[in-house]
């Protein structure tokens, strides 16, 4: 599961959030396997998408990570929740993307295939209403 400012997120689901506000991210794992997976890391990179096909990942005078844009696991125990917290800081108004990836190792054959097959995050970011 992902949510973002509390907000569970899906394919469907726009999260509003304030420009300059820090933007609460949580990223669940659950192994439902039957042995314990790790370690691995997995990196949070935002991009916009310009719905042309062409998607623009230099945002780093736009979007902020309030600690590390990378997560690293130990290992994830069978039937158990792993749960990564960090957060986001938006500069400038528009509509930005999260993708969320696994670092390829020798370890990525043993995730979860679910785990490969995480929602696309889409955040709105607004001017503050004074």
């Amino acid at each position: 599961d992902i949510l973002v400012d509390g907000k569970l997120c899906d394919c469907d689901v726009v999260v509003d959030c304030k420009v300059g506000d820090p933007v609460p991210l949580e990223v669940k794992l659950t192994n439902w396997s039957k042995h314990s997976v790790g370690p691995f890391a997995l990196t949070v990179t935002p991009y916009q998408d310009y719905q042309n096909g062409v998607h623009n990942y230099e945002l780093q005078d736009a979007i902020t990570f309030v600690g590390s844009n990378t997560f690293y696991i130990d290992s994830v125990k069978p039937t158990k929740d792993s749960v990564y917290f960090g957060a986001l800081l938006f500069l400038y108004t528009g509509d930005f993307y999260l993708n969320i990836k696994f670092h390829e190792d020798n370890c990525s054959k043993d995730l979860p295939l679910s785990w490969f097959c995480l929602p696309s995050v889409h955040i709105r970011a607004m001017e503050p209403v004074i």
